[in-house]
Parts: structure tokens; sequence; C-alpha cells
């Protein structure tokens, strides 16, 4: 049973967009602001510059197409970081969304839009980006134990293209024409919405919340890491036998403001416009990776004080903060210089590294 003070997950409309917002809970929530977006993949193509398609990426300015683990530590090597708490050097990054324009087929990259107002007042996060959360259980011991350095791992697998082998913790929400609660709910779905959504597209990645507590990463990301036996997404504390360590549960949350492509002409006999960076026209591949990188204990901290009373969403005294203007300030330079992404709005002839468009 779901003790009554852990979080209660409600969709407000906020200045006209449908943003989820925790109001009380035993999580860690916040913003990161958009740290560069290129053709760069240290995870699934290490060393490879450009990698195979475009992310946006947020986080520690020590990003770069290696981050071999046993050489640098992005807490150290970073000198800034894009996202809220300011110890939080972590890499966090998903494929970026681009509308193909079914008149031409020239593509068009989605603008995003904030997720929640912070608890300076400033709607974030700014520009784009992603809003991060670490959750403890949902019911049973609130303890989790935080990543180590140089763990990482991949929620999601880009290649799929039907519900056939989705992940549970990977869903979209068509904001404003039928949007549910709790993220990934039943009326959330793996694949792109397939109707006009009046206020915009919300991806949610959610990632397994059990570890097998001896490897920091595996060959494809994922085997070291399992989802919660329980039923729900948003997981207890239980954790199978291959992978005892129950970890705070990641989850992103991308907000997609497609306002701008709602022609209803766009969506007629189940079509809809929208494609990932990798080429996937269904939703069902989307993915997220993550990187590691908090300064010393403080992610141990930040979970062992939401457990209290002075700790919730972005509001921490165990964690050393900075402003939203201050996390937005940090950007890097893209390491695939002269190409464009299309990330100013203007309009590409194909997808960025020429990623071909894929239905199955």
């Amino acid at each position: 049973m779901m003790q009554n003070y852990f979080a209660v997950f409600v969709t407000l409309l906020v200045g006209g967009t449908l943003a989820q917002n925790i109001n009380v809970g035993k999580l860690l929530r916040f913003g990161c602001a958009q740290l560069v977006i290129e053709r760069i993949d240290p995870l699934v193509n290490p060393g490879m510059n450009p990698s195979s398609h475009t992310h946006q990426i947020v986080g520690g300015n020590s990003f770069n197409a290696t981050m071999d683990h046993t050489v640098m530590d992005p807490s150290t090597a970073s000198t800034c970081t894009s996202c809220t708490f300011s110890e939080d050097f972590s890499n966090y990054w998903t494929a970026s969304l681009y509308f193909r324009s079914p008149e031409n087929g020239s593509y068009k990259m989605v603008p995003q839009q904030y997720g929640f107002t912070g608890i300076d007042g400033v709607k974030q996060p700014i520009g784009g980006g992603l809003t991060i959360y670490y959750m403890s259980p949902y019911g049973g011991s609130g303890k989790t134990v935080a990543f180590k350095p140089g763990f990482r791992m991949i929620a999601g697998d880009p290649q799929l293209r039907s519900k056939t082998g989705t992940y549970r913790g990977i869903c979209h929400r068509c904001n404003g024409n039928g949007a549910g609660g709790a993220p990934c709910d039943s009326k959330d779905t793996s694949e792109l919405p397939t109707k006009v959504c009046p206020g915009g597209i919300r991806a949610s990645i959610i990632f397994p919340s059990c570890w097998d507590g001896k490897n920091l990463d595996s060959p494809d990301h994922r085997s070291h890491i399992a989802y919660s036996p329980s039923k729900n997404v948003l997981a207890n504390d239980a954790c199978p036998s291959t992978h005892p360590v129950r970890i705070p549960q990641l989850m992103y949350e991308i907000q997609w403001d497609t306002k701008q492509f709602n022609d209803p002409k766009y969506f007629e006999g189940g079509k809809q416009p929208f494609v990932y960076s990798f080429g996937d026209a269904t939703g069902h591949g989307q993915h997220g990776d993550y990187l590691f990188g908090w300064k010393g204990d403080a992610l141990q901290r930040g979970m062992d004080a939401v457990l209290g009373k002075n700790c919730v969403n972005d509001a921490c005294d165990a964690l050393k903060t900075q402003s939203s203007k201050d996390a937005a300030a940090c950007t890097k330079k893209t390491e695939v210089e002269g190409e464009d992404v299309g990330r100013d709005g203007n309009w590409l002839k194909a997808l960025p590294g020429g990623m071909q468009v894929t239905y199955k």
C-alpha cells in the first residue's frame, strides 16, 4: 500500500501549458537548461565524432565524445553545470524531435517549452532542456543507494518501431487532449500521439530502479540495471534477486512545443508528422542516456534528505543550488564543427547525419 506522504502527480494548466508538478513528494525535481545540441554519444558511440544522430544534452560542461570514467570524473572536469543543483555535473541526454513537412519532406526542429515553475519563481528549464527527477520508493522503505562514480545507463531502445518489446517507462502524453495523471499511466502511449495536442507533447523517460550492485556499466548499458518486479512503473522498494540494490529512480521529462504544427490535416488517417532524430517516426524507440557526475556524496545527501522535511523538488537544504540564470549560462561549443542541426528554427533538407525515416 502506498503511503500517503509519497508524491502526488498533478497536471496543472500554467500559463497555457500543461505541466506536471509534484506537490508533495520524497524526491528531487529540478530543471537542467540546454548545454548543447550535437551528434555526440559517448555511451553508444564512444570516441566517434560525429555519432549517428542528434542529441540534446544537459548537465556538466565536460561532456565529450569519450567520457572514459577511468581517466576523467565529470564532477572535477566540469567548470559549470546547466542544472539547478550546482553539485550535479552529471550528463543527461535524449534525441531531438523534428517536424517533417508532409508538403515537401523538409525538417524543422521542434522547440521546447517550460515544464514547471521553480522555487525561485522562474519557469524552467530556460530555453529548452530537461526536467530531472530522482525518486525514492513509492512504498516500503524510502532508503536508496546513490549511483557510484563511473555509473552510466540507458533506458529505452532506439531500434523499436512497434509496441512489441517496449519499456513501460517510455511514454508520450498529449497535453490538453486526453491527458492523464501519473507519468506513463494508461492514457499515455509509447508511440507519438496521432492527434492534435493543444498543449504540446510531453515525453517521459523513466529508468529502472534496481542495480546489480557490482557493475557500473554493461555492454548494452542496460543489463546491470532492472525495473522493479512491482506492477507500477513508479516503483516501490522491491528489487529482483539479480539486481538487489535499490537505487534512486531517475526520470526525464521533455515538453515539446508542437503548437505551430497543429494543423488537423497532419493527423488525418491516424498519421502524425513528427520524427525523432534517429529516424523513428513512431516514437516507440524514444530513449534516454545517463552518466553520473554528482560531486562527492551530494546525491546520497540529497536522497537521504528527501526523507525528511527540508528537501523536496528543487528546494533542498542539504544541497547547493544556483540560480536558473546561472544554470542557463552554462553551455559548451559543439564538437561537430560546421554542422547545422536546425537549432535556430531553420528548415533542413534531411535529418542531421542523413538518418533515414523508418516506421517499422
